[in-house]
């Protein structure tokens, strides 16, 4: 693949990133309650460690390790967010985020097929990428299951 190519791939990811990094800090400062604050903020972290890997990629095209599965609750995909949702509730959290993830899972995963036949370190990356997104939005359904879905 064309080098400026690949850096356009790689500061389109990095702005995506960015963006989640954003979220996680506006969600983490709207909300009324220091539990739902630190957790926001692991997450934010690991949305900062995605762009470390970005720029790890960029300056050395490293091999990135795709064996990992996350199983799927498929809890987001079964629930359909309100219209006027008030986002610092933690069940509205925990929905904001896990439908964040899983459109992030889901761009990631298909720029890894994409790429899988012309650059598979490439293909590689974005496999890894859409496996830590799997990887949020499973923790997320699973604190959804079990501190909202237990009281129902």
């Amino acid at each position: 693949m064309e080098i400026t190519k690949f850096h356009e791939i790689l500061d389109f990811a990095v702005e995506r990133e960015k963006e989640a990094v954003q979220f996680y800090a506006e969600l983490r400062k709207s909300s009324n309650f220091e539990s739902h604050k630190a957790m926001l903020q692991e997450f934010e972290d690991m949305e900062k460690g995605h762009i470390l890997i970005l720029e790890k990629m960029r300056h050395s095209r490293a091999s990135i390790n795709t064996e990992r599965v996350v199983r799927n609750l498929k809890i987001s995909e079964y629930i359909v967010p309100e219209d006027n949702i008030v986002p610092n509730s933690y069940p509205n959290i925990l929905i904001i985020a896990m439908k964040r993830e899983e459109k992030s899972h889901i761009l990631y995963l298909d720029l890894s097929k994409r790429f899988a036949d012309q650059d598979k370190e490439l293909s590689n990356l974005f496999a890894t990428l859409a496996a830590e997104e799997a990887t949020h939005k499973h923790k997320f359904e699973k604190l959804y299951e079990s501190d909202v879905l237990r009281d129902n």
